[in-house]
């Protein structure tokens, strides 16, 4: 193969792309057989086979038991919008995580503690072992999952007071902001970053994603005087959602 020319089934499957773009084969429409892929590429099966591999890994298309394989219909990606931590005043886990005051969402959640594990410890600046509270979110708008979150709490900070459960007690329901505010603990800071990997099986199960999809992770601390006092993975089907950031120019 000559350099920069690419695999056959690269080619195949780049065509093939083309064609679901340009509506030539539109959404719900049976994508050509393996058969006939093989006969009007001239290619053989191993590659034919691996162009659609290409394709469903891409998300374009989905197989369907009996039937064949099928384009999918392309979400138009809506925005989850984000602005920093917003402050206190009734803020809800789901504001904080969506900044966009259009967005009305709900979001169910469980709570339990744990021992830290390595990088979780790494990023809350504890011992690996030391207690937490793990709190795990799933977060709808309209009724249609939109992300999940994982939340980590030290129990150091939290521990034996009334905010220690995230979703119970007088303040359960609120953000970290207010929540922590409520034990004399004042957040001045939060660090974001957005990354990008496949989504694990049980993460495209409660997202209603396909497997193999992307999906974004946004890894997030909230800080008190340096101090990290809570720390979190919220992950968002890519091929549905943006995340855009929304920030004050001082």
């Amino acid at each position: 193969m000559a350099f920069g020319e690419q695999p056959a089934y690269l080619r195949v499957a780049g065509d093939l792309r083309q064609k679901i773009v340009d509506g030539v084969l539109p959404p719900h429409t049976r994508l050509p057989s393996q058969a006939r892929i093989r006969s009007e590429y001239g290619v053989s099966d191993t590659v034919a086979l691996e162009a659609r591999k290409v394709l469903m890994a891409e998300g374009l298309v989905e197989g369907r038991s009996g039937s064949g394989t099928y384009v999918r219909e392309r979400p138009v990606p809506r925005l989850i919008a984000r602005s920093g931590y917003l402050p206190a005043g009734g803020a809800s886990p789901f504001r904080q995580e969506q900044a966009d005051e259009s967005a009305h969402g709900t979001w169910e959640s469980h709570s339990e503690q744990e021992d830290a594990s390595p990088e979780v410890a790494a990023r809350l600046r504890i011992a690996a072992g030391d207690r937490v509270m793990r709190t795990r979110y799933v977060f709808r708008d309209g009724g249609e999952p939109m992300m999940l979150s994982t939340s980590w709490e030290p129990l150091a900070v939290t521990g034996r007071t009334p905010v220690m459960l995230p979703e119970e007690g007088p303040l359960g329901g609120c953000g970290v902001v207010e929540r922590m505010a409520a034990i004399d603990v004042v957040v001045d800071n939060v660090h974001e970053e957005v990354g990008a990997r496949p989504g694990l099986a049980e993460e495209l199960l409660a997202l209603g994603g396909v497997p193999g999809h992307v999906v974004m992770v946004l890894e997030r601390t909230y800080y008190a005087s340096g101090r990290p006092v809570e720390t979190a993975d919220v992950v968002v089907p890519a091929d549905r959602f943006r995340i855009a950031y929304h920030l004050a120019v001082k």
